[in-house]
C-alpha cells in the first residue's frame, strides 16, 4: 500500500512531537483510499491518555470527535500514528499486539538519533509487519 503525506503535515508531526517529548505523541489520519493508495488528508493530534514515554492510549472522546469530524469531511480513518522518542521507527511487541485493525496503517515517528524518522506499518491479523511505501510531498 502505498501512504501519501503532505510535507506540511509531516513537519507539524516532527514539531508536535518533539514538544511533547519525552511522552509518546498519538493521533489519527483521515482521508481518502483510491488507485491501491491512502491519501492523508489531515493528521488529528490527540492526548496521550497513558502519559507514557513507552505506550499511548487515545483518549476516547477526542477519537469520537476526530471520527466524526473526518467523516463529515467524506474521508475515511486511515488509521493512526505515534511517537517514539527514544527508539527506533518500527512496531514495538505492545504496539503489534494492539494493532486490531489490519486495514489500518500505522505510522511511526521516531525522535530517537537527532534525525526524526517516520515509516508506516501494516500489521495483518497475524500480527505479521510489513512496511508500508510512504511518500511525504
Amino acid at each position: 500500500m502505498i501512504v501519501r503525506l503532505k510535507l506540511a503535515d509531516y513537519l507539524e508531526m516532527v514539531r508536535h512531537a518533539r514538544a511533547y517529548a519525552p511522552l509518546e505523541d498519538c493521533g489519527l489520519l483521515g482521508g481518502t483510499v483510491a488507485d491501491g493508495a491512502k491519501t492523508v488528508e489531515r493528521v488529528f493530534y490527540l492526548t496521550n491518555v497513558d502519559k507514557s514515554a513507552e505506550h499511548f492510549s487515545l483518549d476516547p472522546r477526542e477519537q469520537f470527535a476526530a471520527v466524526k469530524e473526518l467523516r463529515a469531511q467524506g474521508w475515511q480513518l486511515l488509521g493512526n500514528w505515534h511517537s517514539h522518542p527514544a527508539t527506533p521507527s518500527r512496531p514495538s511487541e505492545e504496539d503489534k499486539r494492539l494493532a486490531y485493525d489490519s486495514t489500518a496503517s500505522y505510522l511511526i515517528l521516531s525522535l530517537a538519533g537527532g534525525e526524526p524518522v517516520l515509516n508506516s506499518f501494516h500489521v495483518s491479523r497475524e500480527k505479521e509487519v510489513t512496511k508500508e511505501d510512504l511518500r511525504i510531498r
